[in-house]
Formats: structure tokens, sequence, C-alpha cells
């Protein structure tokens, strides 16, 4: 009897292995879940469980704890920012905070939104970012505010994008602005600095065409970074402008520099595996790289196991299922290639623009465009579309999961989708 218990047990953890979403991409910060039996059709009145208006304008993914449901909000002129909670099982809004007031918001470039980075989230605490208009910790339970820091001096340009990820008992956030470049690293339960690292990377002559480099784009970065473990020891990648780096997470010693010249506005987070990272390299250049791990100082190009130039994304991150890295760029060319040599294994166009990173679960891919959108495909060899549905409005966040329920923000409205 209890054999038949235990295997009883394993087969629940394994059907709702991703009760939690505590971050941008998930628990891994991949992209993936381990959950089973999610919906591969969708749509307005298709397998949708609650759909609940959000008002005001912002683009951060949800995040999901326990029996919530967490998302940041914004006012479109950038005045008012605040968070939103909902209860998992019936949609019903349970806490609408506003946070900060900002008396003069920079300017956000109409594509972006005010609140586009995502929170953290963990038991009895979440953490929220705009990037330089405020940061702040709230208890989940009870909604009031822990810490906050407004003292972070950076313009973004075009809005912030990066994420913050928490890492033991910290909390990690780049700031890469037209003016500062920099990341930094808060005491979690007290929000005071631990440690605040400058990039190293030399603006000063660093345009393809050799001029001095001015404030704007080239200077500019929305990616999230990432914690993985390399050789045993926790290794903290992080992609600026113009480089991407790795360094000590506890104490944000640079280990390392990759440069990469002619792209810049890195977007997407990078994914990890086999001592490789997978990453697109931002605007302007339009490839996927494979940088292998375990240099050390300003690597060279002999750190590259391979590069895939054809339909790279600029926004979307990727996913890697340990064979394969599954591409979708921003004009709706969708990929797989072999993840040790990065030999082309499909190309298809499925139409859309694509902001939202795409979900790896259960041996498929979703994704999901900014016209509305959904499609779902099998993460193989060959290309075969398996589903697709179409709501309201478009998707500039990524998808959540929570056991057997896709967790969806549209521009308008979070979605619970269960077959």
């Amino acid at each position: 009897m209890r054999l038949i218990a235990l295997l009883s047990l394993t087969a629940v953890t394994l059907t709702f292995a991703d009760t939690n979403w505590p971050e941008f991409r998930g628990p891994r910060g991949d992209g993936s879940s381990d959950s089973k039996g999610l919906a591969i059709e969708m749509g307005e009145g298709k397998n949708v469980k609650w759909k609940t208006p959000v008002a005001g304008k912002a683009w951060s993914s949800p995040v999901v704890w326990g029996s919530s449901v967490w998302a940041t909000t914004a006012t479109e002129d950038g005045k008012q920012l605040g968070i939103v909670q909902l209860d998992l099982a019936t949609g019903k809004i349970a806490l609408e905070k506003k946070l900060f007031d900002v008396e003069k918001p920079q300017f956000c470039h109409k594509f972006n939104s005010y609140g586009s980075p995502t929170p953290a989230i963990e038991e009895g605490r979440i953490y929220v970012s705009f990037g330089s208009p405020g940061i702040a910790a709230l208890d989940t339970a009870s909604g009031k505010v822990l810490w906050e820091r407004r003292d972070f001096v950076c313009n973004h340009f075009r809005g912030a994008g990066s994420s913050p990820i928490l890492w033991k008992n910290l909390l990690i956030l780049p700031f890469d602005g037209s003016d500062v470049q920099f990341i930094v690293a808060l005491d979690k339960v007290t929000g005071k600095t631990v440690w605040k690292v400058d990039r190293s990377i030399d603006f000063k002559d660093i345009q393809p065409d050799g001029k001095p480099e001015a404030d704007g784009d080239w200077r500019k970065g929305f990616a999230t970074a990432h914690v993985t473990e390399f050789a045993g020891k926790p290794l903290l990648i992080s992609s600026g402008a113009k480089a991407h780096y790795g360094y000590e997470p506890a104490t944000g010693k640079e280990l390392w520099r990759f440069e990469e010249r002619g792209a810049h506005s890195a977007a997407a987070r990078p994914v990890v595996g086999d001592g490789v990272a997978f990453f697109p390299i931002g605007f302007g250049k339009g490839q996927v790289i494979a940088l292998k791990l375990g240099g050390s100082g300003l690597l060279e190009e002999s750190s590259i196991a391979w590069r895939s130039p054809k339909s790279a994304p600029n926004k979307p991150s990727v996913c890697y299922d340990g064979k394969r890295v599954f591409i979708l760029n921003d004009g709706g060319m969708a990929g797989a290639v072999n993840a040790k040599t990065g030999e082309d294994l499909w190309r298809e166009r499925i139409g859309g623009n694509y902001s939202a990173s795409p979900l790896l679960a259960e041996g498929r891919i979703y994704l999901f465009s900014e016209e509305g959108k959904v499609t779902v495909l099998a993460a193989g060899d060959t290309f075969q579309k398996l589903g697709e549905g179409k709501f309201d409005d478009g998707f500039m966040a990524s998808p959540a999961v929570s056991g057997k329920s896709l967790i969806l923000r549209t521009k308008t409205a979070i979605y619970r989708v269960e077959q």
C-alpha cells in the first residue's frame, strides 16, 4: 500500500509540476514548464476559465504563487505605477494598489510601456520594478509595502524592460540606460544595496563606423539576467548594451565579457544548457549565438560555439529542450536549430508579429502574437502545427503556467486558460 501511495504522489507531482511561476519565464527562467495537460486549442470562449480586464497599459508578464496571480500596472502616461492581484480560481481582483506617483515620467516609446518589467515573487513577498521610477517589496498577504527604492538614476531612453530576479538573499536587476549602465544586487529583506557594478565596456569608440558613441540605443539594454551553475559555482549571466557579461552573483565581480559589435539593445534572457548560453544578441545584427561558458576576461570569437544568423529575434527569448534551440523572430518566422551545431532543422513562417517569448511544455512550443493569435507547434525536428486560437487583443507579455492552466496577459486583460 505504501508503494502505491508513493507512486500516486509521484504521478500527481509530475502532472502538476509547475504550480508557481515566480518570475519572468518561470521557475527555471527559461520559458519551460514541467506541467502536463495544458490546452492546445484556445481563444475567446474556448477553454477560458476566466477573463479579467486590467486597466492601463503594462506589458509585464503575470507571476503566480499559491492561489494568486500578480502583475504590475501603469497608466499610459506613466504617472501612476501599481500592482494588481487576482484570485487564481475565480479571476476576481483581490488587490489593486498604486505604488508610485511619477510627476515627470521619462519618455517611453509607444511600443513599450511604463510597466514592462515582470515582478519576482516568493513565499510571502513580491518584488516589483519599474526601473528608475521605483522598486518595491510587498507583503503578499496584506499588500503592505515593506521597502522601496527610488534613488537609482537611469535614463531608460525608450522605457524600462529588464525584470528583477531572485537569487538566495539577493534581488538582482540591470540598469542599462542611455546615460549610465550598471547591474545592482539588493538585500531582498531590507532593500539595501549589497553590490553595484558598472558595465565595463568602453562606449567611446564602439560604433561599427568607428565614430564616438552618443547617448541612445547603442547604450540601451532591456535584458533580464540569469543565474546558473557552471563548474560547481554559481554564475550570473547578463546581457547589456553591446556586450554580454559573466559575474559572481554574490559579489558582482566580473568574470568575463564578450563584446558584440554591430548589435545593441539586447532584450532576451539567456537560456543555459550543457555549458552553453543561448540567446539573441540584440537589435542591428539579427543573430542567435551559443556562447561557451568557462572563459575569463575579454572573450574572443573562439568562445562562440555557433551563430545562427537566419530570422533571429530582437525581443523574444529562445527555448531549449536539451537537443534543439527553438527560435521565434519578431516577424513571425519560427524555427529550430541543432543545439550542438547550430544547424537549421526547420524554418516556417507562421505569421504575425511577436514580442512575447515562447513557452516550452509537454513537447510543444506555444507562441503568442501581438495580434492575439496563439500557435502551438510540436517541439521536434520537423515543423508540425498542433493547434491555434485567437484572442480579442494582442500579447506583449509572456505566458505563465500553474498546474494545467495557462495564465495569459493580453494588452487589456488577464486570462486563465484550461482544457
